[in-house]
């Protein structure tokens, strides 16, 4: 058996299997303090019977540098009281299991990759828009690390002429893509969450230009074929057509390959990032 963790703001995900298609059993627990909800999840893990390793898609920022001192541990992160937790020590020493390691994106991107709606693909972006917006991108079968991970949410989109007054919320950059368009940012901005806007309402456009403007970049950068995108505020009644529609406006029929560019919702629907935590464990074993 091998077990999963997807770390959330509001919440864990767990997961026990025999491979990350075959899960046999899962929990969701409350995103509490570091000592409280990752003690539950001890916890749970042990009464599963054992496992022989485990993987952790951890929401970020995340030292994933394996030679860092600091690996596997949350760095800078706006949730309170969990900067500077060792998630992936706490658990290796509790469970006395080896731990993969990666960000939640970049988990989700693994999955949707290999097992989801980027299987005939060479290439996959997995971009989730909910709390934060944040993005993993998979190339020739392996997530994408640097310097760090990737932090697509912080891009910095165009402004439209007539768009400038709201400042964004960001408390890093004010008006990134993930000050702009992230639930909260909606919320802050118009007073409900764009599901409850009516379609009619200015904010549906306004958040697919700015999610728009991250696709085109990612096929303009890394050429990537397949984006999906995930988390709440993509759920938003014919958000994901918006997309499509915007960042083809933005190509101008000027990228090679765009035949081969595709926006879709998740395959693997609330599995991607469990899934991925699964995957992450596989390869420990």
């Amino acid at each position: 058996m091998i077990g999963g963790v997807e770390t959330g703001g509001t919440k864990f995900v767990l997961a026990v299997g025999t491979s990350p298609e075959n899960i046999h059993a899962r929990h969701v627990i409350p995103t509490r303090s570091p000592q409280e909800t990752l003690a539950e999840a001890v916890q749970w893990f042990t009464g599963q019977g054992g496992i022989k390793a485990l993987g952790i898609a951890s929401f970020g920022p995340a030292d994933l540098n394996r030679t860092s001192l600091t690996w596997g541990h949350i760095t800078n992160t706006p949730k309170a009281g969990w900067s500077g937790c060792d998630i992936a020590g706490y658990f290796a020493r509790h469970l006395a299991v080896p731990c993969g390691f990666d960000t939640d994106v970049n988990g989700a991107a693994l999955a949707e990759y290999h097992l989801g709606a980027g299987k005939n693909c060479a290439s996959l972006a997995y971009i989730t828009v909910g709390t934060g917006i944040g993005g993993g991108l998979v190339l020739n079968g392996q997530a994408v690390h640097g310097a760090a991970h990737p932090e697509m949410g912080h891009i910095v989109p165009r402004r439209a002429a007539d768009d400038t007054a709201f400042q964004g919320i960001c408390p890093h950059h004010g008006d990134c893509l993930e000050g702009l368009a992230s639930g909260p940012a909606i919320i802050a901005r118009w007073g409900a969450s764009l599901s409850d806007l009516p379609l009619g309402h200015e904010a549906h456009n306004r958040v697919a230009a700015y999610l728009a403007q991250l696709c085109h970049s990612l096929y303009a950068i890394s050429a990537v074929e397949m984006i999906i995108l995930g988390g709440g505020v993509s759920k938003a009644p014919g958000l994901l057509a918006r997309v499509r529609e915007q960042a083809a406006l933005l190509n101008r029929g000027y990228l090679p390959g765009t035949a081969r560019h595709h926006i879709a919702a998740p395959g693997l629907g609330e599995d991607s990032g469990i899934t991925g935590a699964m995957m992450l464990a596989a390869n420990q074993v």
